[in-house]
């Protein structure tokens, strides 16, 4: 097998692009795709500030390395969402990329900053655990970004994780997230610009990358993600892929060339105009008086910790 650019050895197989590539070679078509999106939909401008959303994961700890190779100044910003050993092993993971590369990382702690975790507050509210860990985390990197005056929010979601969610979203004609299912949402009064350099890069990729590059990253999955039907989506894209390379890519691409466009007019007017309330809590913008990150806090905070565990035994 032999890279298609230098004819060297190879080390991995990109079969949508019917090519092999050396060491070498596929890192820099990572940083070249990443790019590509970036100037494709004009995500970051010149001389602005990035804060990278880091779970210790391949994807975010990969973007954070990519975006610091090509020079722009971006900062991490890890979350403890107190998911018993996973959050403990995931957090060690972030710090020990950042300290390694000498890069700024800033921490927010839930349980020791609003006296819950991801758990506790999905029990408490009797809300999915991914629903109550999105809406927190998406509370605080905004919060993050505002107070500490970045121009972006970048997350690692992918290839695979857009063609995922864009199926889920297909699947059931959810119209209101078709409309905002974008690599760039713009900045908003009281919202920072939410970008996704990955977009181009399939989950396989950055997996790779990440070995290429000696990044430790956390390998297992979210315990409370189990059951989660955005894995069962995965599953399914995998299967097309598998007997149609490049499925994913068109899929999502397709949708954004195609009709992304149409659905434009399905999201929610006062989010699109900013016309919004203000959190009497918080201060943030909100479309009633408290906001949905304050009131989970407000039934979850003091409530006994849940411990998570599998066979008995912690997580």
């Amino acid at each position: 097998m032999k890279c298609r650019v230098c004819r060297e050895p190879a080390v991995i197989d990109i079969r949508r692009h019917n090519a092999n590539f050396c060491s070498d070679h596929f890192l820099r078509l990572v940083r070249d795709q990443t790019t590509k999106a970036i100037d494709e939909f004009q995500m970051i401008r010149p001389g602005e500030r990035v804060l990278v959303a880091v779970s210790g994961g391949k994807d975010s700890l990969a973007l954070w390395d990519v975006l610091n190779e090509l020079g722009y100044e971006a900062d991490g910003l890890y979350i403890g969402l107190g998911i018993g050993g996973y959050s403990d092993r995931s957090g060690e993971m972030t710090r020990a990329f950042a300290a390694d590369r000498g890069l700024t990382l800033h921490e927010v702690d839930l349980r020791a900053e609003y006296d819950t975790d991801v758990p506790t507050a999905a029990k408490a509210t009797r809300r999915v655990p991914c629903s109550a860990c999105g809406m927190s985390k998406r509370h605080l990197f905004d919060q993050a970004a505002l107070d500490g005056g970045y121009d972006a929010v970048a997350t690692g979601h992918n290839l695979d994780d857009e063609a995922a969610v864009l199926f889920g979203n297909t699947l059931r004609w959810q119209t209101e997230y078709l409309a905002r299912q974008l690599p760039v949402l713009p900045a908003r009064p009281g919202f920072p610009r939410k970008i996704k350099p990955l977009v181009r890069l399939g989950e396989r990729e950055m997996a790779a990358y990440c070995v290429l590059r000696g990044i430790d990253y956390i390998v297992e999955e979210c315990p409370m993600a189990v059951g989660n039907k955005h894995l069962g989506y995965k599953e399914a894209l995998n299967a097309i892929e598998a007997t149609s390379p490049g499925s994913k890519h068109d899929f999502y691409f397709g949708f954004l060339a195609r009709a992304a466009e149409r659905f434009r007019d399905a999201a929610p007017a006062a989010l699109e105009s900013g016309d919004l309330a203000t959190c009497e809590r918080c201060g943030s913008p909100s479309t009633s008086e408290v906001c949905a990150f304050c009131r989970l806090i407000e039934r979850s905070a003091g409530h006994e910790p849940v411990t998570l565990t599998r066979k008995g035994k912690p997580l």
